[in-house]
């Protein structure tokens, strides 16, 4: 993937509009939008943005795409383009128009963004810090999808971290970037009630479908200046904080409650996941430790069943481990180290009559 070139640049802008380009060069009456993201939830964004832009009342095109670089993935470690790069190639939209710098205060970044003269920027889950030189070029301002109720959840991991606290409601907000993390004035938001199972892959895949319709609902506000007028400002004193997860986090405690454990299950699927550590007790009566990937769990406030105090049992389609406060964590599916995703059921029945115990 081609990363600065100006050149072509020059060349592409100097040339007639293509119908068949996302970008299309310069269209008379249709302002231009720089969009940044780099996940695939950022590319279900995009893929909103280039098609409502294709419309020809649309107020609007992308004239650029800025994402990060790519990344050495699977098992043979090759360089693959991120989620939204890959979308916009799928797209048709020009490679050169792609851009992928290490950081976004590079120089020869920032002339390159000149040249494309965006009056507006539109930012979803980027992952790379805008510095003032940026956030100056858009006359219209840089826009952020943030998925929560701003200013709660401000950094990160929002979604994530709304997960982990077990809220009853989330949302998303759009909100004007400032140099301070996430404390940009509020253009419009919308509330999404969460329930007790949803994970934080589905959680954000919701949330940005629901940015990007409220995108393109604010995108003519944005673009003629009305926005700034009625955005309003965010009540610091409110803001709570969603730092960037950490594998170290990752690991189960049975110490706590069983909802706080679900929360977290929740919360850590997708990456880093959640890891417990328990003991299996083989027929001779020696113990071994076992490492299993908690994938899916559910809370119960009783059990039929009577074991140790420590001890693990199994009841219908779960495994039963017991936890702070007389609670009970529901391991409905796991994962062995190397093995693929099982549910309870069949783990259990490989146990062929060891125990297991909660790790001390």
């Amino acid at each position: 993937m081609a990363r600065y070139t100006p050149p072509l640049l020059r060349r592409f802008f100097s040339c007639a509009a293509s119908s068949a380009s996302p970008a299309g060069g310069s269209v008379a009456g249709k302002k231009n939008l720089v969009f940044l993201g780099s996940p695939q939830v950022a590319a279900s964004v995009l893929d909103t943005l280039l098609a409502s832009s294709g419309s020809p009342d649309s107020g609007f095109q992308v004239a650029g795409v800025v994402t990060q670089p790519p990344a050495a993935k699977n098992r043979g470690r090759k360089l693959m383009p991120s989620a939204v790069a890959q979308l916009a190639l799928d797209r048709g939209f020009p490679e050169e128009l792609i851009f992928t710098p290490e950081k976004a205060r590079e120089e020869s970044f920032l002339s390159d963004l000149k040249e494309v003269k965006p009056d507006v920027c539109i930012t979803a889950s980027y992952g790379n810090i805008l510095p003032q030189k940026f956030l100056d070029i858009p006359p219209c301002g840089t826009v952020n999808i943030h998925p929560s109720l701003l200013p709660l959840y401000r950094g990160a991991a929002p979604v994530q971290r709304a997960l982990q606290d077990g809220v009853a409601e989330t949302g998303v907000s759009l909100a004007y970037t400032v140099r301070a993390l996430d404390a940009g004035p509020v253009i419009a938001c919308e509330r999404f009630s969460v329930d007790e199972y949803i994970k934080a892959p589905e959680l954000l895949a919701i949330l940005f479908d629901i940015g990007s319709k409220l995108l393109i609902n604010e995108l003519p506000s944005i673009l003629d200046g009305s926005a700034k007028e009625k955005a309003h400002p965010q009540d610091d004193s409110k803001a709570t904080l969603a730092p960037k997860l950490n594998s170290e986090e990752s690991w189960l405690s049975f110490d706590q409650e069983a909802k706080d454990l679900h929360n977290k299950v929740r919360a850590f699927s997708g990456w880093p996941g959640t890891r417990a550590k328990l003991q299996l007790i083989n027929q001779s009566g020696e113990a071994d430790v076992l490492e299993i990937k908690v994938i899916s769990t559910k809370v119960s406030a009783s059990c039929d069943k009577v074991g140790d105090e420590n001890e693990i049992l199994f009841s219908g389609s779960s495994l039963l481990i017991p936890c702070s406060g007389s609670t009970w964590l529901e391991v409905l599916e796991l994962q062995l180290p190397g093995k693929k995703v099982t549910t309870a059921r069949d783990f259990w029945n490989g146990l062929r009559g060891q125990k297991l115990l909660k790790s001390p």
